[in-house]
């Protein structure tokens, strides 16, 4: 047996859910008319067809499948549902994404100031990582917009310099340019 902490339980735990997956996941799509299924480590989003099933039958199903696990449901509010780093909205006419960021979210990061002793690629990796998850996701022009502007207010907020908070590019003589 394995220790919990030990190096391979996040393979061993992945493992197992492929293989519960494998065994039990074409059943139930037909059973419930799932349209779609994502997972990412333990959060799972489905889609479903509401007119043949409900979530709490879903859920009952998948609470089933293992003793040793226990799924629990978050629905949608208002059209909408976060996942992962996503907020989904569901519209008549489709679906729009926008990041989500939760209440708790604050705009600190590593500060550019002198008094920080962070070597500068620190200092820009949190930089980088919102740019690249920005122009990641297919997001509307009012939802990129919208996210530029708090990549610009976190930079303000944090001292960044000026020249690195009006464009797209923050470098230093050290970094190589973002890519956008």
């Amino acid at each position: 047996m394995y220790a919990m902490g030990a190096p391979s339980s996040g393979l061993i735990a992945e493992i197992f859910l492929q293989h519960l997956e494998h065994l039990h996941l074409p059943q139930l799509t037909q059973k419930h008319k799932i349209i779609s299924y994502w997972r990412y480590v333990d959060d799972i989003l489905i889609t479903y067809d509401p007119s043949h099933t409900n979530i709490q039958a879903i859920l009952q199903d998948f609470n089933s499948m293992h003793t040793s696990l226990q799924f629990t449901a978050e629905t949608e509010t208002d059209n909408s549902i976060n996942y992962l780093d996503v907020s989904i909205h569901r519209s008549p006419t489709g679906l729009k994404i926008s990041i989500f960021r939760k209440p708790t979210f604050t705009d600190t990061i590593i500060p550019y100031t002198y008094t920080s002793n962070h070597p500068t690629q620190h200092k820009y990796a949190a930089i980088k990582f919102l740019y690249h998850r920005l122009n990641t996701y297919n997001l509307q022009k009012q939802e990129h917009d919208r996210g530029l502007n708090i990549i610009h207010n976190i930079l303000y907020n944090n001292a960044f310099p000026i020249k690195n908070r009006n464009s797209h590019t923050h470098t230093t003589q050290k970094e190589p340019p973002l890519k956008t």
